[in-house]
């Protein structure tokens, strides 16, 4: 075997043994692993988000030439979660068994295939199958990365979560940016198809091999240099290991789970709850904000709130979650006490508010998938990954189907 960082070798010769240190090239290869991982796995979080975030903005955009009523637009919501749903109830069945590369082609695939349909379409139909092509790609790619995670260094969380939380801002102020400059909504999302060429390069290209990785943090690159944990005949350890858990052991793996996936479905239902049913409602007459703009702000800081906190996990580590989803709900209660009784005399307290909202959601994704890595055994955690992706797209889907009946009323009695 190659020198260890810190081991020595004897040399022997006439006059006696000599003790040499050999170089620390294993510790330096893992610190070039290290951030070779971070970048890859930022980047490959950024790209799966951006692409829908940027997709969903144009599909908005174009809807909105056609004419379309507020059934249409429902339906974009539907095509929006659906897919995704879909995707994430089948994860833990066993989707997340497939072969990592293929899936990642898949998501890619349907990232540039949702920016071709969309920037071609004529119709609503065509526009709402790009939207479909991006829930897809992006429950797909979710699941998948989420899942690889489960062979690096537990620290790759922490980059995939910021990473998915800049695509929240980088996503719409590009577009916007870009349309504004001048480019029609087509030739704009023409010139991102780059986005999800830049994901497959980071995943073939960019990411080590996982197998070379200790699960480990950071702080452990010098112990791991030494003895890596990940071995070859220890198969569990291995991309696509779930496969040799039992119908019985999954569930009961998941039911284990629930302590991480109530309260995770909590926080983005009611937050969603907020984005979709209240947003529009929170309108102050006292400012020079258009209606428009107060909810692009509104939309702008909550985005910056989630990817703060979705970066904030070296920072700051919390264990439990249920306090971040009791909180939300209080949120959710004070902002709709507002829209019913107007009590908030500046929108400042409103964008104060909202801010608030988005670092407790991102808080509370990125501490989610971080205890999991740290509290399952190695040979649980590729499918306890895959099984709690489930809980942001179930917290949205059950805060649409109430959120938006309640909106349409609360607008009849204003």
């Amino acid at each position: 075997m190659g020198g260890c960082a810190g081991s020595r070798r004897r040399l022997s010769d006439s006059e006696g043994e000599e003790t040499v240190p050999e170089p620390r090239l294993p510790l330096l290869d893992h610190q070039g692993a290290h951030w070779k991982n971070a970048v890859g796995f930022w980047l490959l979080g950024l790209c799966n988000n951006f692409s829908y975030v940027v997709m969903l903005s144009a599909a908005h955009d174009i809807l909105s030439h056609e004419r379309t009523s507020g059934n249409q637009s429902h339906a974009v919501l539907l095509a929006d979660i659906l897919p995704t749903l879909v995707i994430k109830l089948l994860a833990p069945l066993g989707l997340h068994l497939l072969p990592y590369s293929p899936r990642v082609l898949v998501s890619g695939i349907c990232a540039a295939g949702s920016f071709i349909l969309v920037a071609f379409s004529h119709s609503v139909g065509t526009s709402l199958c790009g939207v479909v092509l991006a829930s897809i790609s992006s429950g797909l790619g979710e699941v998948t990365f989420l899942s690889l995670t489960a062979f690096y260094p537990r620290a790759v969380i922490s980059w995939w979560s910021s990473g998915t939380g800049g695509a929240g801002l980088l996503g719409a102020l590009s577009y916007l940016g870009l349309t504004q400059a001048g480019l029609s909504p087509q030739q704009t999302l023409l010139s991102m198809l780059g986005i999800p060429a830049l994901l497959l390069a980071s995943y073939f290209l960019l990411l080590t091999s996982p197998e070379a990785q200790d699960p480990g943090g950071e702080e452990e690159a010098e112990s791991s240099s030494r003895q890596p944990l990940i071995r070859t005949e220890a198969p569990e350890l291995k991309p696509g290991s779930s496969s040799s858990l039992s119908l019985q052991e999954r569930w009961t793996v998941f039911k284990g789970l629930l302590w991480y996936i109530v309260p995770l479905v909590v926080v983005y239902f009611a937050e969603y709850f907020i984005n979709q049913g209240l947003f529009e409602l929170l309108f102050f007459r006292n400012t020079s904000l258009s209606h428009a703009q107060q909810y692009r702000w509104y939309q702008m800081l909550y985005q910056a709130g989630v990817f703060a906190s979705r970066s904030s996990l070296r920072c700051c580590h919390i264990r439990f979650t249920w306090a971040l989803a009791l909180l939300q709900c209080l949120n959710l209660a004070f902002l709709l006490a507002d829209v019913w009784f107007g009590f908030l005399p500046s929108i400042y307290f409103v964008f104060l508010i909202i801010l608030y909202e988005g670092l407790l959601g991102g808080a509370a994704y990125v501490n989610t998938f971080h205890n999991i890595a740290l509290e399952t055994s190695d040979e649980h955690r590729e499918f306890a990954m895959a099984a709690t992706c489930i809980s942001d797209t179930l917290g949205i889907s059950l805060s649409g189907l109430l959120a938006l009946p309640l909106h349409d009323f609360l607008c009849q009695l204003s």
